[in-house]
């Protein structure tokens, strides 16, 4: 037997579509500047939208304002570049009213950390189908280089001369306390494994929160050079799979235990510890999505990359579209004059 949950839950057959990568390539200039994040980041999104299934009037690209927002011109889809942190708010009204569109939105850390954070926190809570792409790289980049709510303590910037005081937001951790069902990390050097993210975000019903290290040439470059440099970065990062032990290192020699709730890296086959000793990670604990996300500005621990959380929870969009459908069902369709008269009215003559 069904149940309420199972008809919110299902995912309708959309059918075969063929498209390649050159469908979603519009035939304009891209305007970012040269070394820019964001070209390494545009290419895998229309690359794994072809494989989605969807047809491509069923796209629409929802941005705010920042460098991040000019993506919808980039994007051969219906898109919306809204007002500054209001893209959630435009994308939430549209993906109600519309639940059939396959809705994106781009956002960046300022965008959606600072004056789009009330935005962002209830939408999490609320779960809308949405797929939320957040570049973030620690700066404001497009009013030329005030520090951002994830810029760094200390770090000097147009507005913060004398160096940031405050601690930065962790958007991972802001996403899964907020309820977010889908939440994940990538970086723009890392193209295969940020398409396999998209994608994942793609099949997600629910809100999908992927943030996206993305280097700022001009204001803030190298920001993340430890984590996406070769040289570096198999000893600074710790790749999240679900089902395998947290293991890390050049060497793979490396892993990550619990001593309590407090996660601690530990050399492995040395004596000491072995690979089954290592917290095996599960996209379904939600505690232990946290733990890993609250990883993200200790010193001592490699930052975490890859889906910290995938769980299952009936989307905002299905419940309103199923809530209408009921109310039909016992009221009738209704009609348009009722609506506005309501139950208590007089005339005047």
């Amino acid at each position: 037997m069904k149940t309420i949950v199972d008809e919110i839950l299902k995912i309708p057959h959309v059918g075969e579509v063929k498209y390649t990568a050159k469908d979603f390539k519009p035939d304009v200039d891209v305007r970012w500047c040269a070394g820019c994040g964001g070209y390494a980041v545009l290419s895998p999104i229309q690359r794994i939208m072809p494989e989605l299934g969807i047809l491509k009037e069923k796209f629409v690209n929802v941005s705010g304002i920042g460098c991040s927002g000019r993506l919808p011109y980039y994007m051969d889809t219906y898109g919306f570049h809204s007002i500054h942190g209001r893209a959630l708010a435009v994308a939430t009204g549209l993906k109600i009213a519309r639940p059939d569109l396959s809705v994106w939105v781009t956002t960046g850390d300022g965008d959606n950390m600072s004056i789009g954070g009330n935005h962002f926190i209830h939408t999490c809570r609320r779960n809308v189908d949405l797929n939320i792409m957040m570049y973030n790289n620690e700066v404001y980049s497009l009013t030329k280089g005030q520090y951002s709510p994830t810029s760094h303590k200390g770090q000097i910037t147009k507005s913060s001369p004398l160096g940031v005081l405050e601690d930065p937001f962790n958007p991972s951790s802001l996403a899964l306390g907020a309820g977010a069902t889908f939440v994940a990390r990538g970086h723009d050097k890392d193209r295969k494994s940020l398409q396999m993210l998209l994608k994942r975000s793609a099949q997600h019903k629910g809100v999908s929160f992927l943030e996206i290290y993305t280097n700022c040439r001009i204001f803030n470059d190298g920001a993340f050079d430890e984590f996406t440099n070769k040289e570096t970065a198999a000893d600074n990062t710790l790749w999240l799979e679900d089902g395998e032990p947290l293991v890390f290192g050049k060497n793979r020699d490396k892993g990550i235990i619990l001593d309590g709730y407090n996660p601690k890296v530990v050399g492995i086959d040395n004596g000491d510890y072995s690979i089954d000793d290592l917290i095996v990670h599960n996209e379904k604990d939600s505690t232990l999505a946290l733990i890993l996300s609250n990883m993200t500005y200790n010193e001592e621990m490699p930052r975490p990359m890859g889906i910290f959380q995938s769980i299952e929870k009936p989307s905002y969009d299905a419940r309103v579209e199923y809530q209408i459908a009921d109310e039909i069902k016992k009221k009738g369709e209704g009609n348009l004059e009722s609506l506005l008269l309501g139950e208590s009215f007089w005339e005047i003559n």
